[in-house]
């Protein structure tokens, strides 16, 4: 039954490719549901990609600026409402709002512009809910920092394991048991290369550009093929389940561009699957290729991502899930909003 209390969330969605439509598409569907179950409206009153964006402080059409994208390609040119050559912070400087979703494409190098974004939005008090991996991965402590200062709410579940529930579940289901670490499959591309080397025999380059071709890989597949973007997950791990302070630079990354079909062949004849494992504790923070017993919880396929936290309570707990995917990541952001919504 809809609650008699309407309460307004006003949303800024910064980027707005495959995440930033996802949560436009996710908002649009579950907009009745949202108010029937919980009484709360979202409303996106800015969106910003590469062209300038579209702002309007009583609510944007969901559905009018994924056909104004898909059309256009650009944002500016919303009908009555598009703006050409804002740039993110301008727009959080123009528009009244309560939460910051930044989506923007992932920058490894230094955070850029999603770092400035978050940091402005936290620092003006208000809340930041993101899927960006590299100010995360590069900045953690600064941002939850100016988080604290400000008692703004920062989230990420959507940065780690795209709709399988880790942060989340550590966090809250887990809040009574230490966790000693965090070991898993963290990279969906990766995982889809390596499933099909092992079940067909194919070799790493084959088998990359159908992944390519399937649109699973990047025309630029480096962050992931090389462990990078798994190594950002294992940060952001480290630094929000584990309470280290570590970045980018303190992780120990190889991929997966040597691994052979002969190596295929024998891992398996000896009952074992070749994975691209991260792994977080006090010792240890490494992303590289390891034996995994078929059979056993990481020898999921295809896309999957797989992750087992170590607790001293509940022992070994594993959670399942898609690590891509538009829809997938926008329904870890929409958990995240909802998780602000009910500590508010």
């Amino acid at each position: 039954m809809r609650s008699d209390e309407v309460i307004l969330m006003k949303i800024v969605i910064l980027g707005f490719g495959a995440v930033g439509q996802g949560v436009a598409r996710v908002i649009s569907l579950k907009r009745e549901h949202l108010l029937d179950k919980y009484g709360l409206q979202l409303d996106i009153v800015a969106v910003a990609d590469r062209s300038g964006g579209a702002v309007f402080d009583q609510g944007l059409d969901p559905e009018l600026l994924l056909k104004t994208k898909n059309e256009t390609g650009k944002l500016s040119q919303y009908p009555d409402f598009g703006v050409e050559g804002f740039s993110g912070l301008e727009i959080l400087d123009k528009v009244e709002y309560d939460c910051l979703v930044e989506v923007t494409p992932t920058n490894i190098e230094d955070g850029e512009p999603a770092l400035s974004h978050m940091l402005k939005a936290l620092k003006d008090g208000k809340d930041v809910v993101t899927s960006n991996k590299g100010p995360l991965a590069l900045s953690f402590t600064q941002l939850s920092e100016a988080a604290q200062e400000t008692g703004a709410n920062f989230k990420y579940e959507a940065s780690v394991g795209g709709a399988m529930p880790i942060i989340n579940l550590a966090h809250d289901t887990l809040a009574g048991s230490d966790i000693e670490s965090v070991y898993g499959i963290l990279n969906g591309t990766t995982n889809y290369i390596l499933s099909r080397m092992a079940k067909e025999g194919s070799s790493y380059e084959q088998t990359l550009n159908e992944a390519r071709e399937l649109g699973i890989a990047e025309t630029d597949p480096t962050q992931d093929v090389d462990g990078w973007d798994a190594a950002c997950k294992i940060v952001i791990l480290a630094n929000s389940v584990l309470n280290l302070e570590r970045t980018l630079k303190d992780v120990k990354v190889e991929g997966i561009s040597q691994i052979t079909p002969e190596a295929m062949a024998l891992a398996k004849k000896e009952g074992y699957l070749i994975k691209l494992i991260g792994e977080a504790s006090q010792d240890v923070l490494e992303v590289s290729p390891r034996l995994v017993k078929e059979g056993s919880p990481f020898a999921v396929e295809g896309t999957l991502n797989v992750a087992t936290l170590k607790t001293d309570l509940a022992e070994d707990v594993t959670v399942v899930g898609k690590g891509a995917g538009s829809i997938e990541t926008a329904s870890a952001i929409l958990s995240d909003l909802l998780n602000i919504w009910k500590a508010s």
